[in-house]
């Protein structure tokens, strides 16, 4: 098996409905988001996915999110824009995206609030 791993971020702001305590208050993160993706084959030049093309789609994902009130976009209003779920939708958006490349996996997505705490999603 093959892995490669990218890194991007952006900012929003986000309150979590039914808590009790400050973060249930509009307040904002700079998030970082880190996405392994997995395959057993690579391509004819020895790449699993051009990083560069990688990069492009989390971009994409991450566009509908920055600069945005997290709570005004659609998955959102069903799901309480947590930390984890913040993961699971860009996982499911990745997977999406990358759903005609069938040689690979989305492995996993792990979303940091900030340099100390983080959440992930993945699969089994």
């Amino acid at each position: 098996m093959f892995e490669i791993t990218i890194e991007d971020n952006f900012s929003s702001a986000h309150y979590l409905r039914n808590y009790n305590g400050a973060c249930e208050n509009l307040h904002g993160h700079n998030w970082k988001v880190i996405v392994t993706v997995e395959g057993e084959k690579l391509d004819e030049t020895g790449l699993l996915i051009d990083f560069k093309e990688l990069k492009k789609i989390l971009k994409h994902i991450l566009q509908e999110l920055d600069h945005k009130l997290l709570n005004d976009i659609p998955f959102f209003q069903k799901n309480n824009p947590s930390s984890e779920n913040i993961a699971r939708y860009i996982f499911e958006n990745l997977k999406k995206a990358l759903k005609q490349k069938s040689e690979l996996k989305v492995k996993k997505v792990t979303v940091f609030e900030n340099e100390k705490t983080s959440a992930s999603y993945y699969e089994k």
